[in-house]
């Protein structure tokens, strides 16, 4: 009974890895096909790579794809962290609603926030284009970071700051020696989030990107709408090895961490 039930949860999750990943391998398979037409197997062959890094303008959105990514998860790391910081001074009740206010663009839908920051950019009357895209991406990657950092500011014991400052440290020097380190693996992960989220955003850049500006995204939308190329295929792989290497140093941050820590105790 035993052998026949692990046996049909082995089929149960194979099942599952293939509905979840069979679409993607036939999609890396495909950027290697050396035949325009996805009915014939023409051999493996590395031009539609090639073809796509001569593409002026998937090149061009390839770079705002990484700057905006970068730059968005730089800005949001540093006020999410200082945000952090100053949630835990409040009191439980404080803290309480303002970590509630901040879950809410993480649990709203994208087309919800996509639509309210292009109101708001229309309102203010800023034109649109790679500043509102890069606006947009710090608002909706802040929460991100938040959520990583959070528990580790929990775990801290503020008995070690303020020992610093008895020896001496000053508040900056004090915090950068003492809190710092015990926050890095919280703010790296969230770092890490935050590139991803941005390196993978579709609705809320589609809604407030400008004329002429395109992330990978986007630029794929756009020309999935023309008709699928190859060179498409190829571009969407190189994203999901991307964002999976990514998603793996996220994950892996903070085990590692953890084992060093077990490590050190034993």
């Amino acid at each position: 009974m035993n052998v026949l039930k692990n046996s049909l949860q082995k089929i149960y999750i194979s099942l599952i890895f293939l509905f979840l990943y069979a679409p993607i391998v036939t999609l890396i398979v495909l950027s290697f096909n050396d035949s325009r037409t996805r009915a014939k197997w023409g051999g493996v062959t590395f031009r539609w790579y090639g073809a796509l890094f001569q593409n002026e303008d998937i090149m061009q959105a390839l770079f705002n794809t990484l700057s905006i990514a970068l730059i968005s998860a730089l800005v949001a790391t540093v006020i999410g962290t200082i945000a952090c910081i100053a949630v835990m001074r409040m009191n439980r009740t404080g803290r309480a609603v303002v970590l509630g206010i901040t879950n809410i663009p993480m649990l709203n839908a994208e087309i919800v926030t996509g639509i309210s920051l292009m109101l708001l950019f229309i309102s203010l009357g800023l034109r649109f284009g790679y500043g509102t895209i890069l606006l947009s991406h710090i608002t909706f990657n802040i929460p991100y970071v938040i959520l990583s950092v959070m528990p580790k500011m929990r775990q801290l014991n503020p008995s070690t700051y303020e020992a610093a400052r008895d020896l001496g440290a000053g508040p900056v020097s004090g915090f950068f020696k003492v809190v710092m380190p015990d926050l890095l693996p919280g703010v790296l992960s969230g770092f890490l989030m935050a590139f991803t989220m941005s390196l993978d955003d579709f609705i809320i850049t589609h809604f407030t990107k400008g004329a002429g500006v395109d992330t990978l995204s986007t630029k794929i939308y756009t020309e999935v709408r023309k008709g699928i190329k190859p060179e498409m295929y190829a571009l969407s792989t190189i994203i999901f090895v991307t964002v999976l290497l990514l998603l793996v140093l996220v994950n892996r941050t903070p085990a590692h961490k953890a084992q060093k820590l077990s490590e050190g105790e034993a």
